[in-house]
């Protein structure tokens, strides 16, 4: 196991990267920008190493501060936690040149997988059921582009190639205004990622967001870890997860296991990875991407698995085979995590910077709350909104929702202009579609019209 590991990340990421390094005895080597000068993981880590100033693309970015870090600090790994460098092969191809082991994905498989028109391709040759889209290649103009829209079937949805997370995607209804939405997607693209190639695949209006997540070693070794249902989000950015997926036929997620485990053998996936899925009305299941990186709402997994998905990262980075079987995967229980922003709902979710005066996270039993939030923390606009993700487990899935409603009931958090989306999250937990198991990926705009 590595002696040392440097977190390229900032925030709870980062901290609670921070935290198993310390359970298994691994030096902490944190980095931070002049506006995380105080954070918490900051003053947890061993040694702290400033690289710039608050706007991530001089800090977080900023590859040459970070891999200077890294050597004059002895760091002999680097974990980049989600966003930021995570999916970058430049930096995997840059940290091997240098001596250092990087937590992900060789810097071939992470290229492949950050091009989701040729994941696409190579999980069709795989088996995985697909959507109809533009398989093959990206799209070049408007009117090839329009033309295939047509032959598919609207709506459509058109996305980066080089995208995650949800960003510059654009659903389109109608031909009257595709052209336009996919010069958008066009300009978005070249914006965000710096590549401005697009594809185009049929979009499904009610449907399920399901994921998989998996880890694989490099000796071919992988596992499953089971489902996460992400249905619930807005503008394709996830709010609330749980696990396991609700009223979902267990021979279904079987197979879609199944062709995660097949799809991550495919792509030459090392580490953990998430493959996503859609599931319509009828029950069948369609490959969207992989994320080859830790995700955001990977504590639902870790509560009902009890497989501390970082721990299995380092293991594997460093190069050990996985002890963990398919068999030792036993699910216990449900698990439900509510994503906590400073954003205000009633205005679009428009984010509110603020400094925190009040900060009590809640607590109790089978409460995990990921944060690095405190009283006097300044949450400015050179970063994402999230204040802390609040996890819960109970034996079942009512008994889920009462302690996830209880545990946000109790959640205390003030500063001046500051809008959280806590009782929002609440109404959406006390909503007869998500208590009846179903809403799909469109309950949040159902929601926001009434």
């Amino acid at each position: 196991m590595f002696s040392s590991v440097l977190i390229a990340n900032r925030g709870e990421i980062a901290l609670r990267v921070a935290r198993t390094c310390r359970e298994l005895g691994i030096r902490v080597i944190a980095v931070y920008s002049t506006a995380d000068r105080d954070t918490a993981v900051v003053r947890f880590a061993d040694e702290a190493v400033h690289i710039g100033p608050p706007t991530h693309r001089r800090s977080y970015l900023n590859v040459p501060a970070i891999i200077e870090a890294a050597l004059c600090t002895g760091a002999e790994a680097i974990h980049p936690g989600y966003g930021f460098l995570s999916e970058d092969p430049d930096f995997a191809e840059i940290c091997a040149q240098n001596g250092i082991a990087f937590v992900g994905p060789p810097p071939e498989s992470m290229a492949l997988l950050g091009d989701k028109a040729r994941t696409r391709a190579l999980m069709t040759d795989a088996g995985l059921p697909l959507l109809p889209g533009s398989r093959k290649k990206t799209l070049d103009s408007a009117d090839e582009a329009l033309r295939f829209a047509e032959s598919v079937g609207f709506p459509v949805i058109v996305k980066p190639a080089a995208g995650g997370g949800g960003r510059g995607m654009a659903i389109v209804r109608d031909a009257g205004s595709f052209s336009r939405a996919y010069l958008d997607c066009q300009a978005n693209a070249q914006a965000v990622f710096g590549d401005r190639r697009v594809y185009v695949e049929r979009f499904l209006d009610q449907a399920r967001h399901v994921e998989i997540q998996v880890l694989r070693d490099a000796f071919g070794h992988a596992v499953s870890l089971g489902e996460r249902d992400c249905s619930v989000q807005r503008r394709h950015q996830k709010l609330i997860e749980e696990t396991p997926a609700p009223d979902l036929p267990a021979d279904l997620l079987a197979r879609m296991g199944r062709a995660a485990v097949s799809g991550a053998a495919a792509a030459g996936l090392i580490g953990a990875g998430t493959f996503e899925f859609l599931v319509d009305e009828r029950g069948d299941f369609f490959f969207m991407e992989i994320n080859g990186r830790i995700q955001v709402e990977h504590p639902v997994t870790e509560m009902v698995t009890g497989v501390d998905i970082v721990a299995e990262q380092l293991n594997i980075a460093a190069g050990r085979r996985m002890a963990l079987r398919q068999q030792d995967v036993v699910p216990r229980g449900v698990s439900i995590e509510c994503r906590v922003v400073a954003e205000d709902p009633a205005r679009g979710f428009l984010p509110t910077p603020a400094t925190l005066t009040e900060f009590e996270p809640p607590g109790g039993p089978f409460v995990r709350v990921d944060t690095h939030g405190y009283p006097g923390w300044s949450l400015g606009p050179d970063y994402d909104s999230l204040l802390a993700k609040v996890v819960v487990w109970a034996p079942t899935r009512a008994a889920a929702i009462a302690r996830m409603d209880r545990a946000l009931g109790e959640f205390r958090v003030t500063g001046p202009g500051l809008c959280t989306t806590i009782e929002f999250l609440r109404g959406v937990l006390a909503d007869p579609l998500f208590v009846g198991a179903k809403h799909t990926t469109a309950l949040i705009d159902h929601l926001t019209r009434m």
